[in-house]
Parts: C-alpha cells; structure tokens; sequence
C-alpha cells in the first residue's frame, strides 16, 4: 500500500516515528495475551495491527469510535482536551519483531478494523482469557492494589457465614497456583450460575 491511498503518511524506512491518535485514526492497545485471541477471532476481518517490542498490539480504528469502551487490559488511545496522545508507527516495511513491527501489514483492505467486530472478538478474548467480568473495584489478593478488572481467582466457603471470593488483578491473574485449577473452575461456575439468577 502506497502512502497516497491513506489520509496519513506511513514513517519511511528507517525508524519508528511517534504520531497523533485521534487525528487519522485511533488506536485501541491490548496487552499480547487478550491480543492473540482477538487476532485469531478476527481472522482475515483484522486491519492493520502494530506490535510493540513488549508484545503489546495496537489496532488502527475511526477516530472516536471506541472511546466509550471498557474491557479488560484494553485501553483506546485517542486525543484528549489539551493533551496529545502519540503512537509508535513502525516504517511499513517492517514486518518481523522483536522490534515494533505491523504483526498484520498496512494493505488493500487492512488499513481501520470494523469497532463492532474488533469489540466482539476482544470481549470474547478477554472473557477467555480472564473469566467472567466482574463489576466494580477489587482487591488484588497478591499485590493488595485496588483493580478496576477483578478476576475471580478462588473461593471458599465459610459455613454460615456464606463464601469468600478472592480478585486478582489481570496480571496476577495468570500467577495464580495451578493446583487451585479445580477450584477455580468450580468458583467461575458458581459465579456464572449466580450472576444469571
């Protein structure tokens, strides 16, 4: 794809170049893990995707198209009142990591990805890698933070006195013991089964 068929000009060859979200595009940032499946739910329906050296993806979508969403390890970059939000934008040619790279290149067809489809895959990713969501702020059982993305980790039971479910942040998530799996599958379904009654 040449520079001319998009409304913005692509880095030449040579070095990552920070631009402005929210003037030709918006970028909706995904941490590798949620990213991976999203990418394998879109499929062929993906724009383009940049990938950082962390493994983070960064979607390409229409100006304030996604400003309004909340997922899990999902953050849309877009322009602020009075702040400038920039992009580490790989030169098109760039097409292998470690350094940023396009994981899906700049091309006929692949340039914005569809809100409502990159929505559904990322809300399918998320849900599949982090479990039911949880509304409201938590505490992270390992780091003691506050988290506005809870995972239910574990549960138990405390007699009378009801259950006890334990949150995680999503990145103390994937820490937890595996000798726990067990039980938190039986947590997830418990939960599932109380959140539709």
């Amino acid at each position: 794809m040449t520079s001319r068929t998009l409304p913005w000009k692509p880095p030449p060859s040579g070095d990552v170049e920070p631009l402005p979200v929210g003037r030709a595009w918006d970028a909706v940032r995904v941490a590798q893990p949620v990213g991976e499946r999203a990418l394998e739910h879109l499929g062929a329906e993906s724009g383009a995707v940049i990938q950082d050296t962390y493994g983070t993806f960064y979607w390409l979508v229409a100006v304030d198209s996604a400003r309004s969403w909340n997922l899990r390890q999902v953050r849309v970059l877009t322009a602020l009142v009075g702040e400038v939000t920039y992009l580490g934008v790989p030169p098109v040619d760039w097409r292998e990591g470690p350094r940023p790279h396009w994981r899906v290149p700049l091309g006929p067809g692949r340039y914005l990805t569809d809100t409502q489809r990159l929505w559904e895959a990322l809300a399918a990713a998320d849900h599949a890698e982090l479990g039911p969501r949880v509304e409201g702020r938590q505490f992270c059982h390992r780091c003691q933070l506050p988290t506005d993305e809870p995972v239910i980790v574990g549960e138990e039971h405390g007699g009378s006195l009801g259950r006890s479910i334990t949150y995680a942040c999503p990145r103390h998530a994937r820490d937890h013991p595996a000798g726990n799996a067990a039980a938190l599958v039986a947590a997830l379904r418990r939960y599932r089964e109380g959140a539709g009654a």
